[in-house]
């Protein structure tokens, strides 16, 4: 009743007393002039009001957006071991949480840029205020006002609003921090600004800010450092210039002050503090190993799989933070780099100047900035890309990206203004230096994983990204006479089966004609077993070999191993097709993987910024590795990676037969290092391309040099001489890690004692170390060894004698039939009547 009583009340007084100002509005609008004016001009106020404020506010984004947002992030790459080995930005940028920010450098911003941060509710009057008299006193004048923005206005400005300089602009960034306010925490706020602000030299964010001005850490920041950062805000692009030194010092001393006027530091800090230097750095340390041409095919390769930009998706290459697993093995890299440059500048040798990487037109005036743009750069010993600026007779500058001159010299004849040239520090100027025109690709995969451990496509991927090692397709010669013999020996060959080394001609049809076959320097003859014609690469042997085993059957062993897909000609036996680096360095990494074939791959996973792997190459399933107890059963055990291409036997016999190629053969060369390995050189016709593929049972490396328009590379120029050196190279500066540990045969091979020259079964010697010995251990897969009488002289002798015995046997008497083995030692026996076994 009494509530009752009171609501009665209320209405009753609202009544009385709106009726009240309704009256009294009334006579004052009748009886008042001045009074209708001004209530006019407050409706009118209200009502532009009103309008302005949902003009402004009816396409502005929602604040509830920055709950979800996500800071553009890096790709950043690791490499096989872990170490970051690369980023992919365009900007820097690094996320930090909140918790990781100094409390002295969150102050210093504080005081820089917003001392009522946490007090005011996104919007500072005082500031506005200030912010407008000022607009209002330089209206006109063409200078820029200050802007009064408190930390969250700003950051409704860089992640929703942009830079536009407006008044409009500034008045959606005030209704926006007080929505912002409403959505997000002081501290969310302050993470957010603090990862995003723009701070010069293509900084966002204190952390990658802090790398680029100091590289540090914002942990290893000092005082003066954190202020210094702090004055970055007001003019990003300027406090970090030489010139501007002095202007910096003053501002960073201004917030220095502040920051003891709001209690965040001492008296004492303020003076240490002002004492020191600014101690900017000129150029920070960049994290990046120089593996250009396999951080290049990493980028490619993300790219098709996630986008480039933050429009492509979340996880894009520019704007998604991934963290990427490699298989890059950085000692493996710069091995591989400075063989195949040392192999290129060996061939090139005294040829003299090769001519400019490129040009530029001096017209223009500005070869600076085209010399910038270009992006041509070297990083060998101390050369340098530099453009020839001026000349004149025997007199010449050069002129490099920061705009430095100096004198050049060593001039070639053709040598002009324009030309973009490579030279180094020569008495106190420069002199000119040589590129090598011949080029050529590098790759090493590991055996068991087909895991890429180094990629090296040219000389230097800063002059060209062409990628020689994945993208050149070149003919492989000889390289790809292991997969004929391979196909050879699973129709029925042995390593130890005698092919003709003789003239083998192929009737090609009516138009084309017949084409005659011969060894790479002529000559031939003879019958020699398949081992000595991989070990000698004979061409004829070869040939013979494709058409007896079925020229369709060797183009199936290409396409099952990678390699290739061509037409059933013998010239394609001979490595007439072509192949790439990448693939042919893969089928042999299957040879010494006991046929099993994998996908050759650089990039082993991938991590979202949150380090949820997303992307894994190896895809095998482990049932029962996530079990929250142990059952009790054996451990789960993850199946085979890869597909079996090859049979095990098979692919054991070929890396046998190659391991006599390194000891005996065309790449005799690499035997001095002492070290169990296989491999096959490889010449094209010109010659225009040379190579050489092979490794160890855990390491397989190729490599070709050669022209980019392929020509003559040199009569003198073969596979063993020009190609293998540069993996010679490549293991010696590698050595620690080759094991000296042979190839394991697989299970169902038989080792056997036989003649290496006649491939004829031995029993009175042994094999030893010596690389020509007589006697050799062989490769052979059961019932395929060569039979027990070995020496067809004493068969023959022999012969009538058992044709006696046999024909007695026939007669009807039982007989037991001695058979020797020729070196007068009883063989088998038989005690079957009728025959010999």
């Amino acid at each position: 009743m009494e509530d009752q009583s009171t609501i009665e009340y209320v209405r009753y007084r609202l009544k009385r007393d709106s009726s009240a100002a309704a009256e009294w509005f009334r006579t004052n609008w009748k009886g008042k002039r001045w009074f209708r004016w001004a209530a006019a001009a407050l409706a009118a106020f209200v009502l532009l009001w009103m309008g302005a404020w949902a003009l402004l506010a009816r396409d502005l984004p929602e604040a509830e957006t920055l709950l979800d947002y996500e800071t553009p992030l890096p790709t950043v790459v690791r490499g096989i071991d872990g170490e970051i080995v690369h980023s992919y930005a365009r900007e820097r940028r690094v996320q930090l949480q909140y918790r990781d920010f100094p409390e002295k450098l969150v102050e210093a911003f504080l005081s820089a840029e917003d001392k009522t941060f946490f007090s005011h509710g996104g919007v500072d009057l005082t500031g506005t205020a200030n912010a407008v008299f000022d607009y209002v006193r330089k209206y006109g004048s063409g200078q820029r006002a200050v802007g009064g923005s408190t930390i969250t206005q700003q950051v409704a400005k860089n992640l929703l609003l942009g830079d536009e300089y407006s008044v409009t602009r500034k008045l959606k960034e005030m209704i926006l921090a007080r929505r912002i306010e409403d959505v997000l925490s002081k501290q969310e706020i302050l993470e957010l600004y603090l990862n995003e602000i723009p701070l010069g030299r293509r900084s966002f964010g204190v952390q990658a800010a802090s790398r680029a001005y100091f590289d540090k850490d914002v942990g290893d920041l000092d005082l003066h450092e954190m202020a210094f950062l702090a004055i970055l805000p007001k003019a990003p692009e300027r406090y970090g210039r030489k010139r501007y030194e002095k202007m910096a010092l003053e501002r960073r001393d201004f917030v220095l002050h502040q920051m003891e006027d709001n209690g965040f530091i001492t008296a004492e800090d303020l003076r240490e503090a002002q004492a020191k230097p600014l101690g900017l750095v000129t150029q920070r340390t960049e994290r990046s190993a120089d593996a250009g041409y396999f951080l290049e095919e990493v980028r490619r390769q993300l790219i098709d799989k996630f986008g480039e930009t933050a429009e492509d998706g979340p996880n894009s290459v520019y704007a998604g933070g991934l963290w990427v697993r490699t298989s890059l093995d950085t000692e493996y890299q710069d091995a591989a780099r400075e063989a195949l440059r040392a192999g290129l500048l060996r061939y090139h040798g005294n040829r003299g100047w090769t001519g400019p990487i490129a040009t530029i037109k001096m017209d223009d005036g500005n070869w600076q900035s085209q010399l910038a743009s270009s992006y041509l750069g070297i990083r060998y010993k101390d050369w340098r890309v530099g453009v020839v600026t001026q000349r004149s007779g025997s007199s010449a500058t050069i002129g490099f990206s920061d705009g430095k001159e100096a004198p050049l010299s060593g001039l070639p004849d053709k040598l002009k203004a324009g030309d973009v040239i490579v030279a180094s520090p020569s008495g106190n100027g420069y002199s000119v230096r040589t590129v090598p025109e011949v080029s050529g690709g590098f790759l090493a995969e590991s055996v068991q994983t087909g895991r890429i451990l180094a990629m090296q496509g040219g000389f230097d991927h800063r002059l060209s990204d062409f990628n020689r090692a994945t993208q050149a397709e070149r003919q492989p010669g000889s390289t790809i006479k292991p997969f004929v013999y391979a196909t050879g020996l699973d129709n029925g060959m042995t390593p130890a089966t005698e092919v003709p080394d003789q003239t083998f001609c192929y009737y090609q049809g009516s138009q084309l004609g017949e084409k005659c076959f011969r060894n790479f320097g002529g000559g031939g003859g003879g019958i020699h077993t398949m081992r000595w014609g991989l070990e000698q690469s004979r061409n004829l042997m070869t040939v013979h070999i494709a058409m007896d085993a079925g020229m369709p059957n060797v183009i199936q062993t290409f396409e099952k191993m990678g390699i290739g897909s061509y037409q059933p000609y013998p010239a394609f036996a001979l490595g007439a097709g072509d192949t790439t680096v990448e693939r042919i360095v893969n089928a042999y990494a299957a040879l010494a993987n006991h046929g099993r074939l994998h996908k050759p791959t650089v990039i082993d996973y991938i991590q979202d910024r949150r380090g949820k792997v997303i992307w894994r190459a190896d895809k095998r399933k482990c049932d029962g590795c996530n079990m929250a107890e142990w059952d009790g059963q054996p451990m789960p055990r993850l199946g085979a990676m890869g597909q079996q291409a090859l049979d095990p036997r098979t692919a054991y016999q070929v890396v046998h037969m190659m391991e006599g190629v390194v000891t005996r053969g065309t790449a005799v060369r690499l035997r001095d290092l002492d070290l169990p390995l296989f491999g096959k050189t490889g010449t094209t016709s010109g010659p225009t391309n040379a190579w050489f593929v092979g490794g160890s049972p855990e390491v397989v490396a190729g490599v070709y040099v050669g022209f980019d328009q392929p020509r003559n590379l040199g009569g003198w120029i073969q596979g063993g001489n020009t190609a293998a050196p540069i993996f010679k190279q490549f293991v010696q500066a590698t050595r620690e890690r080759w094991k000296d540990e042979p190839a394991v045969a697989p299970a169902g091979v038989r080792m056997v004692r036989i003649d290496r020259l006649s491939g004829k079964r031995v029993f009175d010697a042994w094999p030893t170390d010596e690389p020509k010995a007589a006697v050799i251990w062989e490769a052979f897969k059961p019932d395929t060894e060569p039979p027990r009488a070995t020496r067809q002289d004493a068969i023959a002798a022999k012969r009538q004698e058992i044709l006696a015995l046999i024909r007695e046997g026939k007669n009807g008497g039982e007989q037991q039939v001695i058979v020797t083995d020729g070196n007068g030692e009883p063989g088998d026996f038989v005690e079957e009547q009728g025959g010999i076994y």
